[in-house]
C-alpha cells in the first residue's frame, strides 16, 4: 500500500465556468480519483468553483446524487425571482439547499487548498477568495450578470469570475504538484455533442409525473407560481428554429460566453498547463441543470481521452 501511495501523481485542478456544463467537472474528478490521481489544489470559476468547493469539502458524491435526481420542474422550483433589478434571480433558494447538503464550511478548514474566482464589479479586478465561508465565496463566483444578483462581500460588489478568468490557472502557479489539469467548458462546438433530451411529453412541459404533482394531485398549471416561473424561464431560452431570432437574454449570454472563450484560450496559451480537458460548448445550454447524467458521463469520457486509455498523461 505504501508503494502505491508513493506512485500517486498529485494534481492541481483548474475548473472553468459554463453553467450546467459544469456537471462535467464531477465526471472529471471521479475519473481522476478512480485512476489514482491525488487532487491537492483546486481553483474554480463559477460552476467550477461550486463543484470544486463541494469536492474539497468531501461531499461530491452527495452532491452528485442530488444533481442526478433533479428533474426539470425541480430546477424551476429552485429559482427565486429577484425584484431589485440587479439580476433575475436571487440564488438564495439553491444555495440554501446546497448548504444543507454540504454543511457550513470554511475554506481555510478544507483539506484541499481551494480558490474561488470572482470579479469586483467596480474595479473590474479579478478577486481570489481563499478564506471565509465556502458558500459565500461560491455564491460570489457564480453571480452571472443578468441572471443572478451580485454579491456584497467584504466591502466589494462581486460577480461571476468568468468575466475576467474563465479558467483560473494563475492561483495554482506556485503549487508543487506533479500535474496541472485544466477543464475548459468552452471547447469547440462539435456536431452531435449536445445530449439528446427525452421525448416524453411530460418532460417537454416541465412536469415529470408524480414529482410535479401539487398537493391536490393535479399537475401544475400556468396559474401556479412554479408554472409561471417555468414559462418565464422557457421564454428566456426559446428553442431555436431557422426562423427564430435570439432574445435579449440569449444575445447577452452568448456574447459573454464568446468573450470568455477568447479569454480562456489566451490564459491556456500563456500558462501552458500539463493537461487540458475540453468540454464542447454545445454540450448543453447554460440552464439545463437536469442533464447531470449525460454531462458527468461526458466529463469522464473526455478525461480518459485526455490522459490516454491507460490512465497515464500524454507526453508534454
Amino acid at each position: 500500500m505504501q508503494d502505491i501511495q508513493l506512485q500517486q501523481k498529485t494534481v492541481s485542478l483548474v475548473l472553468g465556468g459554463g453553467g450546467a456544463r459544469g456537471y462535467a467537472h464531477i465526471g472529471v474528478i471521479q475519473w481522476l480519483t478512480e485512476n489514482g490521481y491525488l487532487i491537492r489544489n483546486i481553483a474554480g470559476t463559477s460552476m467550477g468553483a461550486l463543484v470544486g468547493g463541494i469536492y474539497a469539502a468531501g461531499k461530491l458524491s452527495t452532491y452528485a446524487e442530488w444533481a442526478l435526481a433533479l428533474e426539470r420542474m425541480e430546477v424551476v422550483r429552485l429559482l427565486d425571482l429577484s425584484f431589485d433589478g440587479a439580476g433575475l434571480f436571487k440564488g438564495e433558494r439553491v444555495m440554501g439547499v446546497l448548504r444543507k447538503l454540504v454543511g457550513d464550511v470554511r475554506i481555510e478548514d478544507l483539506d484541499i487548498a481551494f480558490t474561488a474566482v470572482a470579479m469586483d464589479l467596480d474595479s473590474g479586478r479579478e478577486i481570489w477568495l481563499r478564506d471565509g465561508a465556502l458558500f459565500d465565496a461560491i455564491r460570489a463566483s457564480i453571480a452571472i450578470p443578468l441572471l443572478l444578483t451580485p454579491v456584497e462581500y467584504r466591502g466589494r460588489t462581486l460577480v461571476d469570475g468568468g468575466l475576467v478568468n474563465p479558467v483560473p490557472i494563475a492561483p495554482t502557479l506556485n503549487d508543487t504538484t506533479d500535474l496541472t489539469v485544466v477543464v475548459n467548458l468552452g471547447g469547440a462546438a462539435e456536431a452531435g455533442a449536445e445530449p439528446v433530451e427525452s421525448t416524453d411529453p411530460r418532460l417537454a412541459t416541465g412536469a415529470s409525473a408524480p414529482a410535479a404533482a401539487t398537493t391536490t394531485g393535479k399537475l401544475p398549471t400556468q396559474d401556479d407560481y412554479a408554472g409561471r416561473i417555468r414559462a418565464f424561464v422557457e421564454s428566456l431560452y426559446p428553442r431555436a428554429t431557422a426562423a427564430d431570432t435570439p432574445g435579449m437574454i440569449d444575445v447577452a449570454l452568448r456574447s459573454m460566453e464568446a468573450m470568455e472563450n477568447t479569454i480562456a484560450r489566451l490564459k491556456m496559451a500563456a500558462y501552458t498547463p500539463d493537461i487540458i480537458i475540453q468540454i464542447p460548448r454545445n454540450a448543453c445550454r447554460i440552464h439545463e441543470f437536469w442533464r447531470a447524467e449525460d454531462l458527468i458521463r461526458l466529463g469522464r469520457e473526455r478525461t480518459a481521452r485526455a490522459f490516454g486509455r491507460n490512465g497515464d498523461p500524454p507526453a508534454v
